[in-house]
């Protein structure tokens, strides 16, 4: 298995995994603990979390096609720092209330828009 295919389904993966943890967390274990307006910003958290993962995971299958593809591999990267500070800033925002941290949001939104566009340069410039 080539090791970028390994890497990033394994991320996926370990993403994917998270994202249930955390929604189920939301689910169960928030509702009654944070401010009614806060708990549709962190299902969209969940939302974008669990969609990305799933894209790292697909980064991974065309891995396996394009193991060598420096676009690929950026997509990987740039799906994954969006989760982190797309989905995270929007978890903490919901779970403090501190609504700075909506600040940090769009920079997670313009990694997800970066990794999709690095996606699809990597499929138009395969051999």
């Amino acid at each position: 298995m080539p090791h970028s295919a390994k890497l990033f389904l394994a991320l996926g993966s370990i993403a994917a995994l998270a994202a249930v943890l955390i929604g189920a967390f939301g689910a169960h274990g928030l509702k009654e603990r944070i401010a009614p307006d806060l708990l549709p910003v962190y299902k969209t958290g969940v939302e974008y979390h669990f969609y990305h993962a799933l894209g790292l995971i697909l980064v991974g299958l065309a891995a396996f096609h394009l193991p060598e593809s420096g676009y690929l591999k950026g997509a990987g990267w740039a799906m994954l720092i969006g989760i982190v500070l797309f989905s995270g800033s929007l978890y903490v925002l919901a779970l403090t209330g501190l609504r700075w941290f909506g600040a940090i949001t769009p920079v997670g939104g313009i990694a997800f828009i970066v990794a999709w566009g690095l996606f699809a340069a990597a499929v138009v410039k395969a051999p």
